[in-house]
């Protein structure tokens, strides 16, 4: 890999390696949220894919020599859409793989990915009203008390302002459980 190894340069490699074996890819989490509102440090990577078990070996042959997988936890994961993660071997940083089909949101999240080129790398990101619905989701799951998430919230829409497809949130919303913490973080962010 060229240039300096960073969250960024890991999550590009993963997002190459994914493409190259057919799956798309899409980074969520605390980097999608920066692109989308107030930008902050991360300590992974997220990223919702939907690898099939026929692209397991050779994803695993691409990405073996610098970071830590699990072939049979990654198999595991496709086989129940669910979670595993990668380690990045010379940094340390954990990629969290998120195989779609868990939620109604994935699809959606693979289907509106935007790019994004920073420093020259080209990386897929969750667009601004996925990633928020994805923090609203992560907010209620985790009992509604991250001050966190609840910033990274607030500094999309404010970010985002008018931009931000209302009519598709509000849609999306009902079908995740988080109507009114939509309704809630529009109307504080005002």
């Amino acid at each position: 890999m060229s240039g300096p190894i960073d969250s960024l340069g890991v999550a590009v490699q993963v997002l190459d390696a994914l493409e190259a074996v057919g799956a798309r890819g899409t980074i969520g989490g605390s980097i999608a949220a920066s692109f989308a509102g107030e930008p902050r440090s991360t300590i992974d990577i997220d990223v919702v894919t939907d690898l099939t078990d026929e692209q397991v070996t050779p994803l695993v042959e691409a990405l073996s020599g610098e970071f830590y997988i699990d072939e049979r936890g990654l198999r595991r994961a496709v086989a129940t859409s669910s979670s595993t993660n990668l380690i990045h071997q010379l940094t340390q940083i954990k990629v969290d793989i998120f195989i779609a089909g868990g939620t109604p949101l994935d699809e959606q999240q693979l289907r509106r990915r935007m790019p994004v080129t920073v420093g020259g790398r080209r990386l897929f990101v969750h667009p601004p009203e996925d990633i928020l619905l994805q923090k609203l989701r992560w907010y209620r799951a985790g009992g509604e008390v991250s001050d966190r998430q609840w910033r990274d919230i607030q500094g999309i829409i404010r970010a985002q302002g008018a931009r931000l497809d209302r009519p598709y949130l509000m849609s999306a919303a009902p079908s995740l459980g988080v109507e009114d913490l939509l309704r809630r973080a529009l109307h504080e962010a005002i």
